[in-house]
């Protein structure tokens, strides 16, 4: 089992930074793919970024390719999600996730999911 949990969330208008991070326990974390997912109001669950388990591969949705970065510490057993030029249209609640072996964009292949933190951007 692992277990995560999202912080850094809040209200921030738009164009403006905040950095998401997600801090693993239980197993091994370096043996995790990690990912970040979001869901705005009524609507489905996207992929917005994804690492492998060195940090040496990185995966980005078209939507927030060159405005997010994701990477992780593997000493802290914390992954991260820096934000910048933030959208009103990047509000929604955004969730980290592991999965053994390969990195993937598709939520199924994640078999563990922290709580989510809101992530608001005012125009």
């Amino acid at each position: 089992q692992v277990q995560l949990v999202e912080s850094g969330g809040g209200l921030v208008q738009a164009g403006g930074s905040l950095r998401l991070s997600c801090a693993a326990s239980g197993r091994i974390f370096s043996n995790y793919a990690m990912g970040w997912f979001r869901q705005a109001p009524g609507k489905e669950r996207d992929f917005v970024a994804a690492i492998n388990w060195t940090g040496a591969r990185t995966a980005y949705a078209d939507s927030v390719k060159g405005r997010f970065t994701i990477s992780r510490d593997n000493a802290k057993n914390t992954v991260y999600l820096q934000m910048n030029s933030l959208k009103p249209e990047d509000t929604a609640v955004y969730y980290c996730a592991a999965k053994t072996f390969t990195f993937s964009d598709q939520i199924q292949d994640y078999a563990y999911w922290g709580q989510g933190t809101q992530v608001t951007v005012s125009s």
